[in-house]
C-alpha cells in the first residue's frame, strides 16, 4: 500500500512539475508515463490557487475587472503560457490552406498573425467572462480549470498524435483505463455538488458546469482531431485554454 502511494506521489509531483511553474525538487526520481491521468487533479490546484489570488485581492479592495485580469494572468503565470502557447501555434497551423503543411507550421516557434489574434480573444473571453460572473468564482475557477484538463485527457487518450516526436509525444507511450476517466469525472462533479450545498440557489450554474464541462471538453478535442486529423502537444494545450474559455462564458450566460 506505501508503494503504491509513493509511486501515485511521485507521478502526481511529475504532473505538478511538467503543467506548472511550481517548485518540485530536481533531486526527486520524477516519472513522467501516464502523467495526463493526472492533469484534472492538477487543475483543480491550479483554479483553487488563483480563486485564492481572487479572494484576496476581493480582500483588498481591488476592482473586479482588475483581479479578473490579475487571476487569468496569474494563470498564465503559473502554467508557463504552456497552454496558451499551444493555442497560438494550433491557430497558426489552421490558418494555412495545405493541410500537409499545417505542422511545419505549428512546430515554428515564430508566432504568426493568426496566433496573436487567437490569445487575444482568448484572454478577452476569458477576462470578460469571468468579470460578469459575481458569485462562486473560487469553485467556479476550479472547476473550468478542471475540466479543460480533463478534456486534454480525453484527447490523449482517445485521437492518434501526429508527429513521431514532440512535447507531447510522450503521452502516448502509456495506457489509459476507463478507470482513469471516471475518476477525474466524479472528481469534477463533486465540484458542482459541493457548488450547490453552499449555495443552492445556483444549481443552475452548477450543473451547467458539469453538463458544459463535459460537452466542451469532448467537443474541442473532436473538433481539433477533425481539423487536423489528430492532435499534437500544441492542440492538447489548446483543447485546456478554449475548453476553459467557452465554459466560463455558458455560466456568465446562465448566472
Amino acid at each position: 500500500m506505501l508503494q503504491v502511494t509513493r509511486k501515485t506521489l511521485i507521478k502526481l509531483s511529475a504532473g505538478i512539475a511538467f503543467y506548472t511553474c511550481l517548485p518540485i525538487p530536481h533531486t526527486w526520481n520524477l516519472d513522467f508515463n501516464g502523467i495526463a491521468r493526472f492533469a484534472p487533479l492538477i487543475g483543480l490546484m491550479v483554479g483553487g490557487i488563483l480563486g485564492l489570488i481572487d479572494l484576496g485581492l476581493q480582500v483588498l479592495g481591488m476592482p473586479i475587472l482588475t483581479r479578473s485580469a490579475v487571476a487569468i494572468i496569474s494563470g498564465i503565470a503559473l502554467t508557463g503560457g504552456l497552454h496558451l502557447d499551444g493555442v497560438m501555434d494550433t491557430a497558426d497551423g489552421l490558418a494555412v490552406p495545405d493541410q500537409k503543411r499545417r505542422l511545419e507550421v505549428m512546430s515554428d516557434s515564430a508566432t504568426g498573425a493568426f496566433g496573436a489574434m487567437a490569445a487575444i480573444a482568448l484572454l478577452l473571453l476569458k477576462i470578460t467572462a469571468l468579470t460578469d460572473l459575481d458569485s462562486d468564482r473560487f469553485l467556479i475557477l476550479m472547476g473550468v480549470a478542471g475540466w479543460g484538463r480533463w478534456g486534454q485527457l480525453v484527447a490523449i487518450a482517445r485521437y492518434p498524435y501526429l508527429k513521431p516526436t514532440g512535447k507531447g509525444a510522450f503521452h502516448k507511450e502509456a495506457k489509459y483505463s476507463i478507470w482513469d476517466f471516471l475518476q477525474s469525472l466524479l472528481l469534477l462533479l463533486s465540484i458542482s455538488g459541493i457548488q450547490i450545498l453552499l449555495n443552492p440557489e445556483s444549481w443552475l450554474v452548477a450543473s451547467g458546469m458539469a453538463i458544459g464541462g463535459i460537452a466542451i471538453a469532448l467537443l474541442t478535442g473532436a473538433w481539433f482531431n477533425y481539423r487536423l486529423g489528430g492532435h499534437t502537444g500544441d492542440t492538447y494545450g489548446a483543447v485546456v485554454e478554449w475548453t476553459e474559455a467557452l465554459l466560463l462564458c455558458i455560466l456568465v450566460t446562465l448566472e
